[in-house]
């Protein structure tokens, strides 16, 4: 444990100089982390939770508000309370930052070193540097993550592995490096927050990933003609939207830049965000390149939001949910629109499926359903996508190259043939069936990520299918609705606790064994987040609290 260290901000803003608030170091100082955790940077955290916990609060609890409204029949709509934002015509978006200008294939990964150089090796256009969904929030994760990215951007991280394999970067132009911080909801339990009565809390995960980046490395970063980027995840709420931008603006000052210099790009990946995305633009305007449409986390927040809603909206197995299916077209082609209206970049999302090097057919397979995938992406408007692996670079810049040819984008590519109602969004009848296999494969799935995940490992190769922390909150909140659904299989067997857990049973059975594994934890976690009477906003966050906290 280390001394706290108060916010007493630079002269630059409006912090007083007389608070107390302080964050205090809880997890243990490993090797270079006094790099990270100087006292400057945890005094840049201090001054941020001193300014924003109270609002980040509050937002969450309208989260939970607009939850509960939901689940009680009010669906989600367009809000006649900023109808103006939308038909105003005239506003636009900052746009593209310095090296943001061609986002065509952008790779998606962790940031611990081998990924890191591995990602900037990459030929993609941008690197999302990930600190939430494909990271798991371990200690050793979100500081050592940081530590890559800094020695990265400063141009000295290289990587030795344990069989003695050296890595290094090597391309001579890398991705533009774009940051996702943690969500509103996640915590940072190994950083204690004091405010200025006295009340401790746990540090908020987004306010620590984005300062501690920020902190280190914008100015470093506007050295390289590049810039402090930011993907924003889970926003529900323009309101959410304002708070980042604030923070943004705040910490701009802080440090001496210029306003604007931020750029963010929004993950559109939640029901109530598809209802306010303009409003989310105009909140974030003078800092926002763009948004992305987060597919994985859109089809969680579906189910989640409408899980006690009758059988209308229960979705069939995972693989029938596709990027085709009524409303997730609908809520892809509306953002497209929004973001080509107001001078802002739309890009696609991840499409699961990944190469084998050890098996062509896999690959070949893999290759086959990326390419259509970012052709339809590419045709319908997007200026980029995401890939997981580096394979796969090649087929998905094939896609945008044959549209987008030598211009960098199809921003001025203007979609005013769309259009989509709020019964369009929440179209979810899809008219398949709910399989045994499917039941069997959420319920495999979900375990096996989790077991990774307590191990450490965010992003994790399954059945040649690229899982993370969102695709397993789809597989454990499809077996949580079906069960309180009354949902039969297709051979007609009741989906039922008792039928569930024959298959924790029987996944159990199947995997590989070893010594050390966390297994038990992970079925234990599964059956809590999949099995109990009450739904879990969110799976992590027991999991987290309770398996991966080194400190309480």
């Amino acid at each position: 444990m280390t001394p706290t260290a108060t916010g007493i901000a630079p002269e630059t803003n409006s912090i007083p100089t007389t608070t107390t608030a302080s964050i205090q170091i809880l997890g243990e100082m490993r090797p270079r982390y006094d790099e990270i955790l100087t006292p400057e940077a945890v005094a840049f955290l201090a001054a941020l939770h001193h300014r924003f916990s109270g609002r980040r609060h509050d937002r969450l609890a309208d989260r939970m508000r607009r939850r509960y409204e939901i689940g009680n029949g009010h669906d989600p709509r367009f809000r006649d309370d900023t109808a103006h934002i939308r038909e105003d015509a005239e506003w636009q978006v900052a746009g593209a930052g310095p090296g943001l200008e061609d986002r065509r294939v952008e790779i998606t990964g962790p940031t611990d070193p081998k990924m890191t150089i591995n990602a900037l090796n990459s030929g993609a256009k941008v690197w999302l540097a990930d600190q939430e969904d494909a990271t798991s929030p371990t200690w050793k994760n979100v500081i050592e993550g940081q530590l890559s990215l800094r020695d990265a951007i400063r141009g000295e991280l290289s990587f030795t592995s344990p069989e003695g394999k050296t890595y290094e970067v090597t391309a001579e132009e890398t991705p533009t490096i774009v940051m996702r911080p943690r969500g509103w909801h996640l915590t940072e339990k190994h950083l204690r927050f004091t405010d200025r009565s006295g009340r401790e809390m746990a540090a908020s995960g987004s306010l620590i990933d984005f300062g501690l980046y920020f902190f280190h490395n914008a100015k470093q970063l506007i050295e390289n003609g590049r810039g402090p980027y930011f993907y924003i995840a889970k926003l529900e709420s323009a309101e959410e939207a304002k708070l980042w931008d604030d923070v943004f603006t705040f910490a701009e000052n802080y440090v001496g830049i210029t306003h604007g210099t931020v750029r963010a790009t929004v993950l559109i990946e939640t029901l109530p965000a598809a209802f306010e995305m303009d409003e989310i633009l105009f909140e974030l305007r003078d800092h926002c390149a763009g948004l992305n449409a987060g597919r994985w986390d859109y089809i969680f927040s579906i189910i989640k939001n409408y899980r006690g809603r009758g059988a209308r909206f229960v979705l069939p197995d995972r693989s029938e949910v596709t990027m085709t299916v009524p409303f997730m077209r609908s809520y892809t082609e509306l953002l497209v629109k929004t973001c080509h209206k107001r001078g802002a970049f739309a890009i696609g999302g991840m499409s699961a499926f990944i190469p084998n090097r050890r098996d062509p057919e896999v690959t070949a397979r893999a290759f086959e359903k990326v390419s259509a995938d970012k052709n339809r992406e590419a045709g319908m408007g997007f200026d980029g996508t995401w890939v997981a692996h580096p394979d796969l670079i090649p087929a998905a810049m094939a896609e945008f190259d044959a549209v987008l040819g030598d211009k960098p984008n199809q921003v001025d590519r203007q979609r005013d043939d769309v259009e989509v109602t709020a019964a369009d969004l929440l179209d979810v009848h899809i008219g398949r069936p709910i399989t045994a296999q499917g039941v069997h494969d959420n319920v495999s799935v979900a375990i096996r990520y989790i077991e990774a995940w307590l191990r450490g490992l965010g992003a994790v190769a399954l059945d040649n299918l690229m899982e993370d922390a969102a695709t397993a909150e789809i597989s454990r909140s499809q077996v949580w609705q079906w069960i309180h659904q009354d949902q039969r299989t297709a051979d007609g067997a009741l989906i039922t606790r008792e039928y569930v857990e024959g298959l924790i049973t029987r996944v159990l059975g199947e995997v590989d064994r070893r010594e050390g594994d966390r297994f038990d934890d992970a079925a234990a976690i599964f059956r809590e987040v999949a099995l109990g009477s009450e739904f879990p906003a969110f799976l992590t966050l027991s999991a987290y609290a309770n398996y991966l906290t080194e400190a309480d």
